[in-house]
């Protein structure tokens, strides 16, 4: 066997640099995080051939003063640390003192520094074959600057696993997008080619801050954020989450820090995904820039050489803080949140003068003559008492309906209500094949899925019930027979209180037969087998009591789709007004419960663009 040697320097960093430098992206982040240590409000990057040919980090920073040029390109050499105590509040992005040293074992490298804004400064140069550190006086204003040439020159086996130039540098923008966000009060501006990709300026203001993000995450992320801003049990969490609507296809917009630290945790993912799991469409990724704020103490971040993961001395404390802040914003959204402001100010503009309250009955749809109606639990009147229904809503908030003025205006509605009322899904207009509601709002025309909306609303009460008072339930007047298999009986026998818990009462009555003796009465008039088929089948699909009370919510969105109306069963115009409100007054009444959206808004310039009009 071969006798145990010390490596070489040159061979212990290029081990090193392994770890630290995949890429040229991989030694932007680490120079970057070096400018942002060192109090940096410039940091300006220039590369060329996506950073494989040349990368430049130069920032404003304190600089490093002569003595310590050689050291900075030493191992384990930093001055961000000195002792234990130190490494377990670390309060600096960069603390194990390898970068510099890994960089320059794979590259040809050269620092220029001054700590002070008069005086010549230094350079200190290098290359990966000797090591040797070479410092000369240079022309530098106070700050530093890193130049890297030849990535990987030495290391010919590394470059071939480089990607394209294209490849390289959207990685290299990515990094440099990523740490812009981390820090709004620092410039970040960057050079590909000689050419500007980015000029972020320093923000000060919330608008500057939004202005920022929506450079870098798009302005359609921005229009489509809720801002967040909560603090319990010395934990904070700020920053942007997106619409349950504005989902991705992978994951690919999720900015999250940790003490300004850019980090991909799963314990972070996990407690994302679980906020958005009821109204997230199957198999898409939320998009979100946050920022957790927590006692350096309780939080190790030297757990990865890249130090993109940290763990946390409390994670279910943290889990359950993150989950239950975005858990209740996105409960909180309502349809108003979701309108162009734009919209609203029109409307709100609308409601002065003596336009205001001028209305017109116009039937859209006829109602039937004949019968009082039932909706969700409310009892309707025949049509000719539609207009005394509609006036305990409230009557339609835009403009006069003179000649010339937009808007329509719904069935039997002849008195206004107070001005300044708008609601945000507006009033019914029609039915559109027995699927859609076609309501008229301030924006313009709104477009409902009224299965998918009234599915949400169904599911968010008995979620409610359940965890109120309890689901109430009815006892059929027929008990009604089913025929099932051994395994579902003994699965029903098995769950009984499971049953009960959800309103349901069932009885064993041979052994490939169950009588249903009652259900909520909220999904009274569905269909009473399907229902309790498919009730069973969740309940043999998470088997254990421990597991099915983890997905009781799963279990209750199944009953709710039975409980929903159906396609094509035509609706009053009060009863879809009734829908409306209810989707106003609901949590999540955005997605229905498998997070396909509920409804949809095409505003008045969007129907004049379609309609070239004023064109």
């Amino acid at each position: 066997m071969s006798r145990i040697k010390l490596l070489t320097p040159r061979l212990a960093n290029q081990i090193a640099a392994g770890e630290v430098v995949e890429r040229p992206a991989s030694v932007i982040k680490e120079l970057v995080e070096n400018c942002l240590d060192a109090g940096s409000s410039r940091i300006d990057v220039d590369v060329d051939a996506g950073g494989v040919k040349l990368m430049r980090v130069r920032d404003n920073g304190g600089g490093i003063q002569q003595d310590d040029m050689p050291l900075a390109l030493s191992r384990h050499a930093t001055s961000k640390i000195v002792e234990l105590e130190d490494l377990e509040r670390v309060g600096t992005l960069g603390f194990r003192g390898e970068a510099l040293a890994s960089i320059s074992s794979v590259s040809r490298l050269t620092i220029l520094s001054n700590t002070a804004t008069k005086g010549a400064g230094w350079k200190a140069e290098t290359e990966g074959r000797d090591m040797a550190v070479a410092v000369s006086p240079a022309p530098h204003p106070q700050g530093t600057t890193v130049e890297v040439r030849d990535l990987f020159f030495n290391t010919p086996a590394r470059r071939k696993f480089l990607r394209t130039e294209k490849t390289e540098f959207g990685h290299l923008e990515e990094v440099i997008k990523r740490q812009s966000l981390s820090r709004f009060d620092v410039g970040f501006y960057l050079n590909h080619n000689g050419k500007a990709i980015h000029a972020l300026k320093p923000c000060v203001s919330q608008l500057e801050k939004e202005r920022r993000v929506a450079a870098v995450c798009g302005p359609a992320f921005m229009q489509n954020a809720l801002h967040i801003d909560t603090e319990a049990a010395g934990l904070r969490l700020w920053g942007w989450v997106a619409l349950p609507t504005f989902s991705r296809s992978q994951a690919d917009l999720q900015h999250f820090y940790v003490n300004g630290r850019v980090i991909r945790d799963k314990l972070v993912t996990h407690a994302v995904r679980q906020a958005y799991r009821d109204v997230l469409f199957h198999g898409r990724h939320p998009a979100f820039v946050l920022y957790l704020e927590v006692d350096p103490s309780i939080v190790d971040v030297n757990v990865h050489p890249t130090k993109h993961e940290v763990r946390f001395r409390d994670g279910r404390t943290v889990h359950d803080f993150l989950f239950r802040s975005l858990h209740r914003l996105l409960a909180a959204v309502r349809p108003e949140d979701q309108m162009p402001s734009a919209s609203i100010e029109s409307a709100q503009s609308s409601l002065t003068g003596t336009a205001a309250g001028e209305f017109q009955q116009q039937e859209v749809m006829p109602l039937r003559q004949d019968q009082n109606t039932s909706y969700a639990g409310v009892s309707y009147p025949a049509a000719g008492e539609v207009r005394e229904h509609l006036n305990h809503y409230g009557s339609l908030y835009s403009g006069s309906s003179r000649p010339g003025d937009r808007g329509v205006v719904p069935a039997g509605a002849t008195e206004s209500a107070d001005q300044g009322q708008i609601l945000p899904l507006g009033y019914a207009l029609a039915q559109l094949k027995g699927i859609y509601i076609l309501a008229e709002n301030a924006a313009g025309l709104v477009l409902v899925d009224m299965h998918a909306a009234h599915e949400r609303i169904t599911y968010e009460r008995m979620k409610s019930a359940r965890e109120g008072e309890g689901i109430q339930a009815q006892p059929l007047l027929v008990p009604e027979s089913i025929a099932i298999s051994q395994r579902e009986g003994d699965c029903a026998d098995q769950h009984q209180a499971v049953f009960e818990s959800l309103g349901i009462s069932l009885e064993r009555a041979g052994p490939e037969t169950l009588l249903v003796r009652q259900l909520p009465i909220i999904l009274q008039g569905s269909d009473v087998e399907q229902l309790v088929r498919d009730v069973v089948a969740d309940l043999l699909e998470h088997g254990s009591s421990d597991r099915i009370q983890s997905h009781i919510n799963e279990i209750l969105s199944t009953m709710a789709c039975h409980g929903s109306v159906r396609a094509n069963r035509r609706l009053t115009i009060p009863e879809m007004n009734s829908l409306l409100r209810d989707m106003e007054a609901t949590e999540r009444s955005g997605q229905c419960n498998h997070g396909r959206p509920t409804w949809t808004q095409m505003s008045i310039d969007q129907l004049d663009k379609l309609f070239l009009r004023g064109q």
